[in-house]
């Protein structure tokens, strides 16, 4: 499990496949929202807290993203506290479960991102976004279809690997170098 501060008042967990099996449980009981579940992640979210000094009181939303074939990512966001002076225990917890539709990869080396774009255009994968953030490479990879997703994670796995930061922070603070077409322009510029 990895937890960092995202602002003063949200913070970002990143829980592995394999954080989730140490733990027992599975990303179906997730979606089934049991009460095993949520105790798990009211006890998960307490770690993290804890870890970085963030105070869990008031309105507290809860927002977790799958990325398949690779975990959640779970966002705790802290409403402004308005006047919980007083009641300094009460906490509401809103909880919201999406899937993240998109795969973004990590790599150290430009050279990688080039292999992996002509392995990608031979599956016929072609909507894509090249970014660069704290000097490594993120190819953020869009619309595969069902019938290849679980071999496009296997051959970006080959060359980089998955990265935890979410679309806004590379947004926000990466620097987009191609956007929408990136395969297509890395292997139409750099040949095998």
């Amino acid at each position: 499990m990895k937890s960092e501060r995202l602002t003063n008042n949200k913070i970002k967990i990143f829980l592995t496949l394999d954080d989730l099996m140490d733990r027992g449980i599975t990303k179906e009981e997730i979606v089934g929202n049991s009460l095993k579940v949520h105790k798990l992640f009211q006890a998960m979210v307490e770690e993290a807290c804890e870890s970085l000094n963030f105070i869990m009181s008031g309105s507290i939303a809860i927002e977790i993203f799958s990325l398949p074939a690779q975990g959640l990512i779970i966002i705790v966001t802290k409403e402004e506290e308005e006047d919980f002076a007083e009641e300094e225990d009460f906490v509401n917890l809103q909880v919201k479960f999406d899937e993240s539709p998109h795969i973004l990869y990590a790599f150290d080396e430009f050279e990688d991102v080039i292999q992996l774009s002509h392995q990608l255009l031979n599956q016929g994968v072609f909507l894509s976004t090249l970014y660069v953030y704290n000097e490594r490479y993120y190819l953020l990879i869009e619309n595969v279809s069902e019938e290849i997703y679980h071999k496009v994670i296997s051959l970006a796995a080959e060359y980089g690997y998955a990265s935890t930061l979410t679309l806004y922070r590379m947004g926000e603070y990466g620097a987009c170098i191609l956007e929408k077409e990136a395969i297509q322009v890395l292997t139409s510029y750099f040949h095998l």
